[in-house]
């Protein structure tokens, strides 16, 4: 610890006292009900990282917090019920029990800790269908393809309930397409369930696809966290910037981020007559009503510039329109914008209107990439 305060490097401390330097000098806040990914290149401290959060590996020096209670404080006592209640892990290999039945297995975590059996069961069983496996609970795993083995272990992990999900490279020794398919199945938990997930990846793409921010790690360090729109934006080295070169921002990038908004060809609408003058240069304008809500698109080609009050302007309302909302993934409005005559309105959930993506803004953001 002298040596690293002093400056040293990890192979300077590794040649002179033969230790290795996993994590050093790392400090982060993860919210609650995010998923925070942690990557780096192979040797770069981020599996070290995991299981310092559950003293799985016990830090030299620092602290871990959870929810304000120091972990690195606690007995064994203490730090098993944590480990029972609060944190589960999900690892890369399956660690699947041969000898007993997916519904076993899934309540394994729960028989160790004394649940009795039906209510463990019953737990189990519960998820077992939040993964999609609720008809598998009496096959054994030889039975079940490798995605089907990692439902599993997620579910064994999500039986328990915990607080935090910790995930060490939990979807690494998947095949590509069930990889995809095993993300997929996370970013959905995690919009029904909102658990706070840490989860450790090498795979730029993975980390780009479910996580909320990223924090980046080399030789020990923390060298940059950040959503990928920011650390795309703005890396905070070289090391970074390599590390997203060549990266698909229509990846990256969701339909609010490029939305542009112009009053121009905004029309209020408040349920009374309202006129409002057209422009040649914004051949459609957008009807929003007092809240902000996007009421429809209207074609304003034919106004030539004179007033037009609204019995005139509900005429001019295209039917039908399109509209995306603004946490779509760039690259799945790419045909919807380049199909569409006029600029595509993008809303929220909730229907409040954040701008617009034209042709030529689709088109400028695509040519950074």
């Amino acid at each position: 610890m002298e040596m690293l305060n002093k400056g040293a490097s990890k192979d300077e401390i590794f040649e002179e006292t033969g230790q290795a330097v996993g994590v050093f000098d790392a400090s982060f806040s993860v919210n609650r009900g995010e998923i925070f990914v942690i990557m780096g290149l192979s040797g770069s401290g981020k599996s070290t990282m995991v299981r310092l959060l559950n003293r799985l590996i016990e830090p030299t020096a620092g602290t871990i917090q959870l929810n304000g209670r120091e972990i690195t404080g606690l007995s064994d006592t203490e730090l098993l019920q944590v480990r029972r209640k609060d944190m589960s892990m999900v690892f890369q290999s399956f660690a699947l029990m041969p000898h007993m039945t997916v519904l076993e297995n899934a309540a394994f975590g729960l028989s160790v800790s004394g649940v009795g059996e039906q209510e463990r069961h019953a737990r189990a069983a519960d998820a077992l269908a939040q993964v999609g496996l609720g008809e598998h609970g009496a096959s054994y795993p030889h039975q079940l393809s490798g995605g089907m083995q990692q439902r599993v272990g997620l579910a064994r992990a999500l039986a328990n309930d915990p607080t935090i999900l910790l995930m060490d490279e939990a979807f690494s020794a998947l095949d590509p397409l069930i990889r995809q398919e095993m993300q997929g199945e996370l970013i959905r938990l995690q919009q029904e369930q909102e658990r706070t997930i840490i989860f450790i990846s090498h795979d730029l793409e993975e980390a780009i696809r479910i996580g909320d921010r990223i924090a980046i790690m080399e030789g020990g360090r923390i060298v940059q966290i950040g959503t990928p729109k920011e650390i795309l934006n703005n890396p905070a080295d070289d090391y970074v910037a390599t590390f997203f070169k060549g990266v698909d921002v229509s990846k990256v990038l969701k339909a609010g981020d490029i939305a542009e908004k112009h009053t121009d060809n905004l029309i209020t609408v408040n349920g009374s007559v309202h006129p409002f003058t057209a422009s040649t240069e914004t051949p459609y304008s957008y009807l929003i009503d007092e809240q902000g809500l996007l009421q429809g698109v209207v074609s304003t080609k034919g106004c030539n510039g004179n007033n037009t009050d609204m019995q005139a302007l509900q005429a001019l309302r295209i039917n039908g329109h399109h509209s995306i909302y603004h946490d779509t993934p760039l690259h799945e409005v790419l045909d919807t914008v380049a199909n569409t005559p006029y600029p595509i309105p993008v809303v929220d959930r909730d229907g409040l209107f954040h701008g617009t993506i034209s042709r030529s803004r689709l088109l400028q953001t695509l040519s950074h990439s």
